[in-house]
């Protein structure tokens, strides 16, 4: 559309009408316009999948790697590739814009949001981040550039003001942004933080450089509450409020422009950017978007990996994205390929075995060969109720999930037998009551019974769910003043049982009609992540009778500003620590392999909350420590979104990191151990047993007192060395790394084209992630050593190959008010990680 059929339809309206356009209507949705036919546009959080609006479990999605995983893939075309499949699930779900990718960095381990984000480098992360973006908005769905800017942690994050420099800011922070709007992003989100003192929906950064500088012709959208003031944000260039429909813009801003202290050009600069959005995905009919053809960039993925998005078709009367049946199950429910495979689901698997980071493989335990196998052990609380996705507003509900347990007896089938043991008990909390454990009193289906009760405690509504875990209950929502959850369980063992319940305001509960919990929840947060989807436990252990049923009931008061969501949870008491971590080993020492999976909780990694600790929760470094002296051939697989201390990582044969791999994690992962598909992943951040940036702000300050030397550029300075470095992984093949070639001389602001000749100098085909660094050992400014390109080769046993690694000129610049290149040589570096890195040449900047 160009820019005067975007002032015709501002001018048909008046102030009051564009001033309404700019807060939701709803919490998901914008406000529409008949007069100039504009359409809702309906938003969904995206990055481990997209949910839709609201949350239920009866709505299922597609659940993705973490953020973190697909980072480790050092993949661009892989990454387009899940852009694309997050446009096809959205369009599924009547999804305009996805609010992803999250573009913060990783600058503590401890930030509890860690594997929402990409990396701690800002080049990989941008790259990444440009790719899911291209391919998210290729089929007519915006993508979100988030959170702009320094939301690096979670600590007061509704109010800390980080306190960065410009020329860290710039060189490093705003860096991933500006490879986003270079990409073409449509939207943009402002973060709930302050920078340097002005919060970011007021922050002079939305116009310059973003809105200036970067060309950024989209929409700035607030997170959700994150606009707190009518004039001042209105002022600054932030463009929508959410959610609606309250918000502090309406007739007070109204009456600011009037008063004359807001222009109204500004108003209608706003306008004119949500209409061009509308018009890009569809929302604007009079305006139709360009076909998925013309958005389309060419893709270089290899046709053998890629996912059959492209099959995926513009319907010629609405101009909206219709895919086909084998990625969209309303369409008739999906397809399967000929081996029986959905196409999608079969792409999230190949996916989880390119992201797996194998960090350590002790005399070629691994791949395992089926054939030599009759016993394997599988131990750990994640094997068998594995975390597929991390905590908070990015969650899904997974149509279905296969487990690292599930995994490997499906792969083993008629080669082996597997066993499970627990070893050790997480969470100290029972999991939430589901079809697998509970009835719905009412009609006896497997589930629960939801009910809405007025003042007087008569229903007013009532429905049947798949779960305890309800964030958004539903019905007349504001006729109610309780919510109660029943369900009937049926012991499968005598003895203690826990029972737990959460939300805000009175919440009882009862078993068998005795009263076990009775206590009033004051609400103690405004963090809408905490308010909503994760209200404080309240828990009570009971005897119970085996094979006598039981009912339990939770009634919860609805109270002002306490959100909807209730919890009905209820499991066996833990068994005795030392009787489940002796029954691991025994099972351990029985097996010819031990596979332990391990990993953090909810409690750990989730939005809301940073971590105190990097180490493993609750006994599971013992259980690894005692099954690695029972069995040599031990595999540990770290289930986490990020880092986590490892003090055991030499006494175990072999360690993988399978990150949050979403649905398809169990299969993924038995394609790894048994060798069916390589372990493709680099560590996209820096593992270490320690963090050096804290997360916890001082007075309401965090200072980012360690300037641009985040992730490996800070190990760098620091006299020991972390566990393993950004960059690191291990393939089934080895490499030798036998030449570089970089220009001599390279004019300033000129890219620069480097070549690496490595050789495959194993016994299989391999993949390896050729990195470029660059240092300037005479700039103390500049770190010891930055990541410039990146480029990824294949070979078979004995071949050599070249990879070409484009290195832009901007890795050559630093920000002194302005990007300049300073003259002098430059030390290029290539290898497989930020400390292997056994090339190096030297490039001299001149103008001459």
């Amino acid at each position: 559309m160009i820019p005067d059929d975007l002032d015709r339809l501002v001018d048909k309206l008046d102030l009051e009408s564009k001033v309404r356009l700019l807060t939701g209507a709803t919490v998901w949705r914008t406000p529409a316009e008949p007069a100039i036919g504009l359409e809702p546009m309906v938003t969904s959080d995206g990055p481990a999948g997209v949910r839709g609006e609201g949350w239920d479990e009866r709505r299922t999605s597609l659940s993705l790697p973490s953020a973190t995983a697909l980072a480790a893939t050092w993949d661009e075309s892989l990454a387009q590739s899940m852009g694309e499949l997050l446009a096809v699930e959205a369009r599924r779900k009547g999804v305009h814009v996805v609010l992803a990718p999250t573009l913060n960095l990783h600058r503590s381990p401890l930030a509890g949001r860690h594997f929402e984000c990409y990396s701690e480098d800002p080049l990989l992360t941008g790259r990444i981040g440009a790719a899911m973006i291209r391919g998210v908005q290729s089929r007519g769905v915006a993508a979100t550039a988030k959170h702009y800017v320094a939301n690096d942690s979670e600590t007061d994050r509704l109010t800390l003001d980080a306190r960065v420099d410009e020329r860290t800011l710039r060189e490093v922070y705003l860096a991933p942004f500006e490879a986003a709007v270079q990409a073409g992003v449509w939207v943009v989100m402002s973060a709930y933080n302050g920078v340097n003192g002005v919060t970011m929906s007021e922050n002079e950064l939305l116009a310059e450089p973003l809105k200036g500088e970067w060309g950024f012709d989209g929409v700035v959208v607030s997170d959700w509450g994150a606009v707190r003031s009518a004039v001042a944000s209105a002022r600054a260039a932030q463009d929508l409020v959410m959610p609606g429909p309250d918000g502090p813009w309406g007739e007070a801003l109204v009456a600011a422009v009037r008063a004359g202290e807001v222009p109204e050009a500004a108003i209608d600069d706003k306008v004119r950017r949500l209409l061009r959005l509308a018009a890009r995905v569809g929302a604007l009919p009079a305006f139709p978007a360009p076909s998925t053809e013309d958005l389309t960039a060419p893709s270089t993925t290899d046709p053998s990996t890629r996912n059959p998005i492209a099959l995926a078709t513009t319907d010629p009367s609405t101009g909206n994205l219709t895919a086909p049946s084998t990625l969209n199950p309303s369409a008739g429910g999906p397809t399967t390929d000929s081996a029986g495979e959905r196409p999608d689901r079969a792409f999230l698997r190949r996916t989880v075995a390119a992201s797996t980071v194998l960090l350590r493989n002790e005399g070629g335990l691994l791949p395992l060969d089926p054939a030599r196998l009759t016993r394997v052990a599988v131990i750990g609380p994640n094997a068998a109720r594995p975390r597929i996705q991390g905590g908070g507003s990015a969650g899904v509900y997974p149509e279905s999930l296969v487990t690292p347990l599930a995994g490997l007896r499906t792969a083993l089938n008629g080669h082996a037998e597997v066993h499970h043991a627990t070893g050790v008990a997480l969470g100290g909390l029972p999991a939430p009551l589901d079809v697998a454990n509970a009835r719905n009193p009412r009609t006896g289906e497997p589930g629960l019974l939801v009910r809405l009760l007025d003042a007087a405690g008569a229903e007013i509504h009532a429905e049947h769910r798949l779960t305890g875990r309800l964030p958004e209950p539903e019905g007349p929502i504001h006729r109610a003043a309780a919510v109660e959850v029943r369900a009937l369980v049926l012991p499968d063992r005598a003895g203690p049982w826990d029972v737990a319940a959460a939300g805000w305001g009175r919440l009882e509960l009862t078993v068998d009609g005795r009263v076990v919990i009775d206590e009033t929840v004051p609400r103690h947060t405004d963090d809408p992540a905490t308010v909503h989807l994760a209200p404080p436990y309240r828990m009570e252990r009971v005897t119970l009778e085996a094979g006598r049923q039981v009912e339990i009931v939770v009634r919860r008061e609805l109270v002002p500003g306490g959100g909807r969501a209730c919890v009905l949870a209820a499991a066996p008491a833990p068994a005795d620590p030392a009787a489940e971590l002796a029954a691991a080993v025994e099972l351990a020492g029985s097996c010819e392999v031990a596979v332990v999976v391990v990993g953090t909780t909810e409690q750990a990694e989730s939005e809301g909350v940073d971590r105190q600790t990097l180490a493993l929760p609750e006994g599971q470094d013992e259980l690894v420590r005692a099954v690695a002296a029972a069995n040599p051939a031990t595999v540990v697989v770290v289930n986490s979104g990020g880092p986590v201390a490892m003090p055991w990582r030499k006494e175990a044969a072999a360690v993988l990191v399978s990150w949050f791999p979403g649905e398809e994690g169990g299969n993924g992962l038995a394609d790894v151990l048994l060798g069916r598909a390589e372990p493709g992943g680099r560590l996209p951040t820096t593992w270490a047993d320690r963090a050096l940036a804290p997360t916890v702000p001082e007075q309401g300050v965090l200072e980012y007192a360690e300037g641009p030397h985040i992730g490996y550029r800070g190990w760098l300075r620091e006299q020991d060395s972390p566990a393993y470095w950004f960059g690191h992984g291990l393939g089934y093949t080895t490499w030798a790394y036998e030449g570089l070639w970089a220009p001599e001389r390279v004019a300033p602001g000129r890219p620069v084209r480097v070549r690496v000749t490595l050789r495959n100098t194993g016994r299989r085909a391999g993949r390896e992630v050729v990195q470029v660094y660059l240092a300037r050992p005479q700039d103390h400014e500049r770190p010891v050593r930055w990541l410039a390109g990146f480029a990824a080769v294949t070979a078979g046993p004995g071949e050599q190959v070249e990879a070409v690694v484009e290195v832009p000129a901007r890795a050559f610049q630093h920000w002194a008010g302005a990007w300049r290149t300073a003259e002098g040589e430059v030390s290029v570096l290539a290898g497989r990680s930020a400390a292997d890195l056994p090339l190096e040449t030297v490039i001299t900047v001149s103008y001459s």
